[in-house]
């Protein structure tokens, strides 16, 4: 495993080493695909179409959003990792990427090395969600109840190493419950799937599950984070209900492949950041969902990922969590 100074370092290195083969304002030159490593409807894809609709008559040229879900978004890192590196292939994803995929998995197809981190664009503090069947309204009454009936509950997680999969595996150890575990393929089918009462558990942002929440299809019964959200100020925080440990935020953020020229990572951070900050959009798109604003500069993003990864690899060794 690459320790994590290096994953920086490394980015720092692909910004360092783009040749300035494209003259301010050249990019981009042709048609841009914006890869996003989860599937269509959820809060990331959603977001991607978003952006590319504003960006396309910015930029002159259609900016086309792809999803590749699954393994973890292995697949759709690697694609991005060996596609030309011009800007014309961009990369949307979360922490699972660089931040908890490194400490659970002993190979992986592509490395620090092989990309640029362009700016993150939010964060967002997901909630813990129950079928209304499940006799608890608040973490200690399903700790309760999973103690009662070890290996019966099941959550559904957006995939093996992802975000809501370590959470659970860390409420798990602490509250030394057995629940098992369900691999969605993302968001769009872990959330259905618990109102459905496929699985009892599943852990999701304020966007794809407030409304579920107030029909009365979901319960909420806790939201990671150091404070409540102003959306739902009646869901109490992990750390209120004594797990402080379980940490459920996830980022979105946008990479290219490594050599990039300097002047298309700064366009592109430029130009994305405008449309994230927006007052229309924002609100719409960000603070109506439940999110923060980042909209971070290349180096920032950078160092960020070195710190988040640090935290994640901590997490991964006390939850035990391993991919499946």
């Amino acid at each position: 495993m690459r320790h994590p100074i290096a994953l920086i370092a490394a980015l720092a290195c692909g910004l360092a080493a783009a040749q300035p083969a494209l003259a301010q304002g050249s990019y981009p030159t042709r048609p841009v695909r914006i890869i996003v490593a989860y599937p269509p409807g959820g809060g990331i894809d959603i977001m991607a179409r978003q952006i590319a609709e504003r960006l396309a008559p910015q930029w002159g040229q259609p900016v086309v959003v792809e999803n590749r879900p699954g393994g973890s978004t292995i697949p759709a890192t690697e694609l991005v990792a060996k596609s030309a590196p011009d800007g014309h292939t961009i990369l949307l994803t979360t922490d699972s990427t660089f931040s908890i995929n490194p400490h659970l998995f002993a190979k992986l197809p592509y490395s620090d090395k092989d990309f640029v981190a362009v700016t993150q664009l939010i964060l967002l503090q997901q909630l813990l969600l129950a079928h209304p069947s499940v006799p608890a309204n608040n973490v200690t009454e399903l700790v309760t109840l999973a103690r009662a009936r070890p290996g019966t509950l099941n959550y559904g997680s957006y995939g093996s190493g992802s975000q809501p999969h370590l959470a659970a595996e860390t409420l798990k150890s602490k509250a030394g419950i057995d629940i098992v575990h369900i691999p969605y393929k993302g968001i769009p089918f872990a959330v259905p799937a618990a109102i459905a009462g496929e699985v009892q558990l599943t852990f999701s942002g304020i966007a794809s599950s407030r409304a579920h929440v107030q029909g009365g299809r979901l319960k909420a019964l806790a939201i990671g984070g150091p404070k409540r959200s102003p959306l739902m100020p009646d869901v109490p925080t992990f750390a209120e209900q004594g797990y402080p440990e379980v940490e459920t935020h996830a980022w979105f953020g946008l990479f290219v492949p490594a050599g990039t020229p300097r002047t298309a990572v700064d366009r592109i951070q430029r130009d994305v950041a405008a449309v994230l900050n927006e007052p229309g959009f924002r609100d719409k798109e960000i603070v109506q969902k439940g999110y923060d604003l980042v909209a971070s500069s290349p180096d920032a993003f950078a160092a960020f990922i070195v710190t988040d990864r640090e935290a994640r690899g901590r997490a991964v060794k006390l939850s035990g969590a391993k991919a499946e």
